[in-house]
């Protein structure tokens, strides 16, 4: 026997193993292209002109203001004047913490009509190249499907490859809410997919607010689809560290802190996406009752209880889903840390049976589904464990809250 052969040497060599994978990620993929832009971006023209902007004589309170601030600010307005600042300001209104949800959308819904105008005209624009006009005819199909009746757009930034949210149910009135925050190549116009729908923010949203509906027609609950925040691009180098999820973790945050009313709300977080709730759990709103993660990279820590979150942790993984191959572990900020469905990590652990594959979990008649949305609507004790010890719903009754 080798000096090889010794544990702690075998475990450095699969670190620099684990390395070299990462690097090799990083060569075939690129590093992540930063684009300079002229000028300020359509929500930041939007922010500027509500800045110097006024109504009833009085300027315009700071659009990053507390939410509360903000909400006091319209409950002093009346309907018109209300509208008034929407066709002002459609994108600073439309993505205002703060402003009425409904608001909100109707602002959104305007902002996307004047970038569907915009798209258009430079789809015969005979400046740009044909990839430019194909890109602009893709985008303006995209506005169209978001423009569709009923479509409720709670948060919308066409700069760049695009932010967006959308709520599928009623915010006001919630009793439960679930925000799913996606993974990697999530932009506007991955947002929704007519082929592998479900591996798609919009699918994934509405497919766990069908579920949630199907295990409890009595619940109240709302489900928003959250692809507002700046996700990696591919196997790069943004989705190897945590930079991305750090800018995003802030954004979602702010959102949760201002969602209406008070009622508990639960996370679903998809690959990348529970790197994102990992990174923001410590500062988590006291009412997220419950972090879901499904085929994660890890969520940079150790153990669940160093995610310092009063938050309950789930998690799941399907056996065919290629993420259980990535290295689970960090070296100088590349890895996302411990594996979130192994024993010593301290998620209570789902069964995932039915979903296929790494973008398979939210496919209607899967278990991990129907776990999704038990947990959304309370019931804790219908989910069904990853294992025989029914270890994952211990401690739990029927209609616990956080």
């Amino acid at each position: 026997m080798t000096s090889f052969d010794t544990a702690p040497q075998l475990n450095v060599w699969r670190a620099l193993l684990a390395l070299a994978v990462v690097f090799v990620m990083l060569a075939t993929s690129g590093w992540t292209a930063l684009h300079s832009h002229r000028g300020p971006s359509p929500l930041q023209a939007s922010r500027s002109a509500w800045e110097h902007g006024s109504i009833g004589g009085h300027r315009l309170p700071d659009p990053d203001s507390a939410p509360a601030r903000l909400a006091g600010f319209f409950d002093t307005l009346d309907g018109h004047q209300r509208s008034r600042l929407a066709h002002r300001y459609p994108l600073a209104v439309g993505n205002m913490n703060g402003a009425p949800v409904s608001l909100r959308y109707r602002a959104n819904r305007l902002a996307m009509k004047h970038e569907r105008k915009v798209e258009h005209r430079r789809m015969h624009d005979k400046r740009l190249s044909s990839v430019g006009q194909y890109d602009a005819g893709r985008r303006m199909h995209r506005y169209d499907a978001l423009l569709g009746k009923g479509r409720k757009i709670l948060a919308f930034d066409p700069n760049g490859s695009g932010r967006i949210a959308e709520v599928f149910g009623d915010l006001d009135t919630a009793r439960r809410v679930s925000v799913v925050v996606p993974g990697v190549d999530t932009d506007l116009l991955t947002f929704q997919r007519t082929f592998k729908r479900y591996s798609a923010p919009v699918g994934m949203a509405s497919a766990l607010y069908a579920a949630q509906r199907s295990a409890d027609p009595r619940a109240r609950t709302a489900v928003i689809a959250w692809a507002d925040y700046t996700a990696p691009s591919g196997l790069g180098i943004d989705s190897a560290t945590a930079m991305r999820a750090q800018d995003g973790a802030v954004r979602l945050n702010a959102l949760l802190r201002a969602l209406p009313g008070s009622s508990p709300v639960a996370l679903y977080c998809h690959s990348y996406g529970s790197v994102l709730c990992g990174v923001a759990a410590h500062a988590l709103p006291a009412r997220v009752s419950d972090i879901a993660v499904a085929g994660s990279p890890g969520m940079r820590a150790a153990k669940a209880a160093n995610l310092r979150t009063g938050a309950r942790v789930w998690a799941m993984r399907d056996a065919d889903d290629w993420i259980q191959d990535v290295p689970y572990m960090e070296v100088g900020g590349l890895g996302h840390g411990a594996d979130p469905v192994s024993k010593g990590f301290g998620a209570r652990v789902l069964s995932a049976e039915g979903a296929k594959g790494h973008a398979g979990y939210f496919q209607p008649g899967t278990e991990s589904l129907r776990n999704f949305a038990e947990i959304g609507i309370g019931a804790y004790r219908a989910v069904r464990c990853a294992h025989d010890d029914d270890a994952c719903r211990a401690g739990l009754s029927a209609g616990a809250s956080a």
